[in-house]
């Protein structure tokens, strides 16, 4: 990854929004490309903080990507999930709608063991 295509990302979700983001906090690694003058300064320009995790800590981005785990195993890679819609995706409208009863399942309605359901 680079520092241009992770100002690419910035642009295009400021894009999609038709407005500043204010307010948003974008939490990053410390990578070199989360560094650069280039990203520092759009996210400025976008009214966007920046919250770059501590080099060496393990625990920074554990849990998102316990939960990006999750998420490809129990709804991208499920057969029962895919047989269920009929196979692969058929486009990104598929997939998004099935993302959010995924999201809304996960917060709302599954079973925890530490919910003392």
């Amino acid at each position: 990854m680079t520092a241009s295509l992770v100002v690419d990302a910035l642009n295009m979700a400021a894009w999609t929004r038709g407005t500043k983001l204010d307010g948003l906090i974008c939490h990053t690694d410390a990578g070199s490309r989360y560094t650069r003058v280039s990203y520092t300064d759009r996210i400025d320009e976008l009214g966007v903080s920046a919250s770059i995790g501590t080099v060496g800590a393990s625990y920074d981005n554990a849990m998102a990507e316990s939960v990006m785990g999750i998420f490809k195993t129990e709804l991208h890679r499920n057969p029962a999930v895919l047989a269920d819609n009929g196979g692969h995706w058929k486009g990104l409208d598929d997939l998004e709608i099935a993302t959010c009863a995924w999201v809304f399942w996960f917060n709302e309605e599954r079973l925890h063991s530490e919910l003392a359901d």
